[in-house]
């Protein structure tokens, strides 16, 4: 590959952000016409498309996301530098975007996440919930590094990314501690008694149903959720029976008022970490992953 300009990756790299010419345009004071001239300079030095056109926008080829990506580590420490000889300061924490499926347990996420902060070199973590279509869209346009997810990537997604395996957890039912005669007869006592589960499109929810049919349990479903923390706020108030993994029971039971009444046999909530390199490469990320098989799960 020739020497690459890095005019013309700036301007790349602000199409790629902006989602199309029309738009970097705007950004940069340029002629759309001079942006286009400059892009196909780039492809042609690196020598492969760059975009190909989707509707009136355009979208990164394969060998675009991987351009992409080095030139927004490329500009990102470009930004360093500039602040650190404006300030004379020590260089800003790294910055590491996660996102987090609204499904997967708060506390969960937390003890994954947390190894990041207590690296020798400095990590800034921005977190985002949402459901994981919107998450891995992000993820394949470089707006995340990294998603916690509660079931792998979905088979056919246009996606280049990996599924990381973090570990998995028995599922148990809880519920507030004036609730606690539930304990008694568990699972039989769940007939008729108030229940609080994730939404129908969860994959643990599938999990759930089939649990209660096989031991010919009705429970009263009383609110569905996607957001597992307002599913828990529900269980709090004693509103009630719900479900959370038991690698967090400790936890749950104390922030929640609750008690465990019984692990659900047969049941386990996996998770995982979904990012664009089939390697990890990046420290923070790898040492997130590697603390939650070693210490989160290991139990």
């Amino acid at each position: 590959m020739r020497h690459l300009n890095y005019t013309h990756l700036l301007y790349f790299w602000t199409v790629a952000r902006e989602g199309s010419i029309a738009r970097a345009s705007e950004v940069l004071h340029l002629t759309p016409q001079t942006i286009s001239g400059q892009l196909k300079k780039l492809a042609d030095t690196v020598g492969d498309p760059l975009f190909t056109k989707a509707g009136r926008g355009l979208v990164l080829t394969e060998t675009g996301q991987v351009v992409c990506q080095y030139a927004d580590e490329i500009f990102h420490l470009g930004a360093e530098l500039t602040e650190r000889v404006k300030t004379n300061q020590p260089l800003l924490p790294t910055s590491l975007s996660i996102g987090i499926v609204n499904s997967v347990p708060k506390l969960i996420a937390q003890r994954v996440l947390q190894t990041a902060l207590t690296l020798p070199d400095a990590v800034r973590l921005n977190c985002k919930e949402a459901d994981l279509d919107v998450l891995i869209g992000e993820l394949a346009v470089h707006k995340l590094d990294l998603v916690i997810s509660d079931q792998p990537l979905p088979s056919g997604t246009h996606v280049r990314a990996y599924n990381h395996a973090l570990g998995s957890s028995p599922v148990g039912l809880f519920a507030h501690k004036e609730q606690a005669h539930l304990y008694k007869d568990f699972p039989n006592s769940l007939n008729k008694a108030p229940i609080l589960l994730p939404n129908a499109e969860s994959a643990l929810r599938r999990q759930l149903d089939t649990w209660f049919d096989e031991h010919d349990v009705l429970p009263k479903l009383v609110a569905e959720f996607d957001d597992s923390a307002l599913l828990k706020a529900f269980g709090e108030a004693g509103l009630g029976v719900f479900p959370a993994p038991t690698a967090i029971s400790k936890e749950v039971s104390a922030m929640y008022n609750c008690m465990l009444l019984g692990t659900m046999d047969g049941i386990t909530e996996n998770f995982y970490a979904i990012s664009p390199e089939r390697k990890i490469k990046h420290p923070a990320v790898l040492a997130i992953t590697e603390a939650a098989k070693n210490r989160v799960f290991s139990g």
